[in-house]
Order: structure tokens, then sequence, then C-alpha cells
């Protein structure tokens, strides 16, 4: 179902966007930065969690990291991470597929501002083996998504 409805998404919502289907492994940044050929930044992950009794994903470059403290200011809680079972529940999408797009569920989505140093990003396309390109704002725009700035990338830890 996953793959399906995201592909089913991107017909209604963003025809031109493209499903890439790389017919091995990129439910990893590393594994999805190898395959793609470009620096694991540029992976848009997708993170399912929780703050308080409210789940929500963020979509985050791929090097980046929550930061409790910012996540605490901005969210009002410290995020839990979903467990793999209630992440296929929420966002029809199992772990390592897990995307904004084709949701079974309606989530508050999140994305970083960290995305924003890339002119393009690949997020999953629901599968484990599928990604789509575009670009931060766009992506942020199509799924409704909110700006944050809740997450350090490497030039930022231990500053």
């Amino acid at each position: 179902m996953s793959a399906a409805s995201v592909l089913a998404w991107l017909e209604k919502h963003a025809p031109d966007l493209a499903l890439i289907d790389h017919a091995v492994s990129t439910a990893t940044v590393a594994e999805a930065a190898a395959v793609l050929g470009t620096e694991p930044g540029r992976i848009a992950k997708t993170l399912a969690f929780r703050v308080g009794d409210t789940p929500m994903l963020l979509i985050a470059r791929g090097d980046a990291r929550l930061d409790n403290a910012r996540c605490k200011a901005e969210l009002g809680g410290r995020p839990r991470m979903l467990d793999a079972e209630a992440t296929l529940a929420l966002t029809g999408h199992a772990v390592g597929g897990v995307c904004p797009f084709g949701l079974a569920s309606d989530l508050p989505v999140l994305a970083d501002r960290s995305l924003l140093a890339y002119p393009t990003v690949f997020p999953a396309a629901g599968s484990r083996t599928s990604s789509v390109e575009v670009e931060p704002e766009r992506l942020a725009d199509l799924v409704g998504a909110r700006w944050v700035a809740i997450c350090n990338v490497p030039s930022e830890v231990g500053s």
C-alpha cells in the first residue's frame, strides 16, 4: 500500500515529480546518499515522534540531529520517537520508507530549516527503495509543513 499511496498522492498533488525506484535499499541516510551519489545532508529524512500526546512528522536533512532543548522551546515538550509499529499505523509507511506523502493519518508535518541549505533534497517515497527529488520550499508547501529550527547539523555540534 505504501508506495502505491505515495504514487497516487504524487499524481494528484505533484504530477511533475517522478517517483524514483532505485531497486536497492535506500532505507538509511547512508544507503540513500550512496545510491544517489550525493552527500547525506541532501537526504530528507522523515522522523515520526510524539510531543506529549500529539504525534507528528519532522522532515530534516539527513545529517541533522534533533536538539531536545530546541524541541522543548518550539514544541512545548521533549520529542519521543515512535516505534516501528506505531509509525506504520499512523503513516501507512514502514520505517525506511517513511515520508510526508500519502499518509494514512492526518498528521502535523514540520520541516526543519536545515533543509534550506540545499537546492533540492531527496525524501523517501513510501518504500525502502524509492525517493523523489524536490526543492525544500516546495516539499514543505506540498505537505503543508510548518518551518521550525529544532535540529543541529554537523557544523553546530558542540556549539
